[in-house]
């Protein structure tokens, strides 16, 4: 069966998948230097930030050069972690490239170093490694700097059930492992636990779904909505998976749900087309 042609382009978990509708993924820039780079070999931290760099212009090359100034003459952690945050507010506020704003956002947890920083930054590389369709090495260095962060988290509090359940993710879903069950056990413990976490029955429908096994992500989609009904990316992906499975009924069914509390123009109107096409 033909794959749902959407793609998401936003960072953010929720309007990632709101805008899931909008853009075809046959329409990707195919002359786009940058993906090409990162699709076809390993990356690492420092050549996204040289790739980022020669993108820039002319002020932002000079307003770069000056905060990079400020954390070679840093003098002291403070001064450092102010030069990693002013670096990361730059990238995310001024140029819009959310690949150095993850590393500089990685970078100032590490000097940092306490459980809500370690978490917040790894959190935010783990929403951009479930954004559909990311490049696979890029996916590979987002899980490998997360999984970094979330074990020194989890050293400080063994028991924050969410590290847990993104330490599974960067297995599940990063690539940085041949053996994704272990990413799975590391979600399923705290889901065994605690079957009322829907960010665990989350993580382990979408593992599910990447794996083909779409009676089981179905299963755990439905779980994740009976704790929270209005959970958007678990009602378009359960929508997927019953259209992915050939159960159109249900899948016009949930993709009618979303259509109903979504307010985006263009989000209703790729909605109303998928339905239709599903009815013929």
């Amino acid at each position: 069966m033909k794959k749902p042609q959407f793609i998401a382009l936003s960072a953010g978990v929720i309007i990632c998948t709101i805008l899931y509708f909008f853009v075809p993924r046959t329409n990707k820039k195919e002359g786009s230097n940058d993906n090409k780079s990162i699709e076809n070999q390993a990356i690492n931290s420092q050549s996204l930030l040289e790739s980022a760099k020669t993108a820039l212009s002319a002020n932002q090359k000079i307003t770069l050069l000056s905060i990079e100034n400020q954390l070679t003459r840093s003098k002291s952690i403070a001064d450092s972690l102010l030069a990693y945050k002013n670096l990361s507010q730059f990238w995310a506020d001024s140029v819009h490239r959310i690949e150095p704003y993850l590393y500089y956002t990685y970078s100032a947890a590490l000097l940092e170093n306490s459980e809500k920083s370690l978490t917040f930054a790894a959190q935010q590389l783990i929403d951009n490694l479930l954004t559909p369709d990311a490049p696979p090495a890029l996916q590979t260095w987002m899980a490998g700097n997360a999984k970094v962060l979330l074990e020194k988290a989890l050293v400080i509090n063994p028991n924050n059930d969410s590290a847990k359940i993104n330490l599974g993710a960067c297995y599940l879903f990063g690539n940085i492992s041949d053996n994704p069950m272990q990413g799975i056990l590391k979600v399923k413990e705290v889901a065994d636990k605690n079957p009322h976490n829907a960010y665990a029955q989350l993580i382990l429908a979408l593992g599910g779904k990447k794996s083909g096994q779409y009676a089981k992500a179905i299963e755990r989609f439905l779980a994740v909505l009976k704790e929270q009904p209005n959970h958007i990316e678990a009602m378009v992906n359960l929508a997927e998976c019953y259209e992915l499975s050939d159960q159109k009924k249900l899948a016009i069914e949930w993709y009618t749900k979303v259509k109903q509390i979504v307010s985006i123009p263009e989000a209703k109107q790729a909605l109303d087309q998928r339905i239709k096409e599903l009815k013929k």
